[in-house]
């Protein structure tokens, strides 16, 4: 569906106009919001877990300060219906009914977080996300550890990802009015499956059709030499799409990714929007480290100064898609809607 544009429409905002956006992400508001998430009292915020539920409280509560519209089906939350099988591990479920149909023991319930910055045209938004889940608690979750830690905190996996989002909402909304609504979501589910993105395409709370771009943001808090260390941050999926060109021209830090035999392009929640037709990728600074999915993926060991460059980096990034020229697929270069993608030039196996 064309956008309508309104009379004296902007293109791309000027330099001046994003900054004043990214100079209202500070290094203390980024700080405060990491070590909420990913204290221990978060129970490593499995899925449909008590220390996801509190995880997701947390952000609910940052949303409704920051002034955002609830936009769940429970206020801000977004009901994600679960079957639980021995005791913890959560299943991805294709309804409410099917939910009922279970015995109350495996009935479980996580909730995505939603919260939306209405814009200036009626039909078109796009969509800022970052999975709030983790690991969870050694027994009750995936967590697994061979040191007296049993809580698995997810600082960089994915709470950098969450405060991004939070801190992206909170510039945006002390801007002028985007031209495009703009929908932020904290995902449930994607260590097991996708499961929060999943349900969030099949209930938006903006049509598809009317969405130009989704920026998933995903493990941010410490550098990747590779992109060039401090401050700057890699896009998955650089070439499929103009979202990487667009940033590009307006000088953000943000490069193409390194690393394509990872193929880390299908493995965040971008690529379930991407395979809905949807220019979609992800942000991030991961550089391989050693703490992935360990128990040793802790808060003190996040770089804060980085972090907040490469969230600042985003704001503008998001002030750019909701502000200016939409996004789109290069030729033959849109993923199919369901298979796996092609291995990049010169890779042999995939990770």
């Amino acid at each position: 569906m064309p956008e309508t544009l309104p009379s004296g429409a902007a293109a791309t905002p000027s330099a001046a106009a994003r900054s004043a956006v990214a100079r209202r992400v500070t290094d203390a508001d980024v700080r405060a919001a990491l070590y909420a998430l990913a204290d221990d009292s978060m129970e490593g915020r499995f899925t449909a877990s008590p220390g996801g539920a509190r995880a997701a409280r947390y952000i609910a509560a940052q949303m409704r300060a920051i002034g955002l519209r609830a936009a769940g089906d429970s206020g801000f939350f977004q009901r994600v219906p679960v079957s639980i099988t021995n005791g913890y591990m959560p299943h991805a479920l294709e309804s409410f009914a099917a939910w009922d149909t279970l015995p109350a023991d495996r009935r479980g319930m996580a909730v995505n977080v939603v919260g939306v910055l209405r814009g200036q045209l009626a039909d078109s938004a796009i969509v800022v996300d970052a999975h709030y889940d983790h690991l969870g608690v050694v027994g009750r979750g995936t967590c697994r550890t061979n040191s007296a830690d049993s809580i698995c905190n997810g600082a960089d996996d994915d709470a950098s990802g969450a405060v991004a989002v939070l801190e992206i909402a909170k510039a945006m909304a002390a801007a002028p009015r985007p031209r495009r609504t703009i929908v932020f979501v904290t995902t449930t589910g994607e260590e097991v499956g996708l499961i929060g993105t999943r349900w969030y395409i099949a209930h938006p709370v903006v049509p598809l059709s009317d969405m130009t771009a989704n920026l998933e943001i995903e493990m941010i808090d410490r550098p990747d030499s590779l992109a060039g260390g401090p401050g700057r941050a890699w896009l998955t999926g650089y070439d499929r799409s103009t979202m990487g060109e667009m940033f590009a021209k307006a000088g953000l830090p943000i490069v193409p990714d390194a690393r394509p035999c990872q193929g880390f392009f299908e493995r965040s929640d971008n690529i379930a929007f991407a395979r809905a037709g949807i220019p979609a990728h992800t942000l991030s600074t991961f550089d391989l480290h050693a703490d992935y999915h360990r128990v040793n993926d802790e808060v003190q060991l996040a770089n804060i100064p980085h972090m907040t460059a490469v969230i600042r980096a985003a704001a503008e990034a998001v002030d750019i898609l909701a502000n200016g020229p939409a996004p789109h697929w290069h030729e033959g270069r849109k993923p199919a809607p369901t298979g796996r993608l092609p291995l990049a030039p010169g890779c042999s196996a995939r990770r």
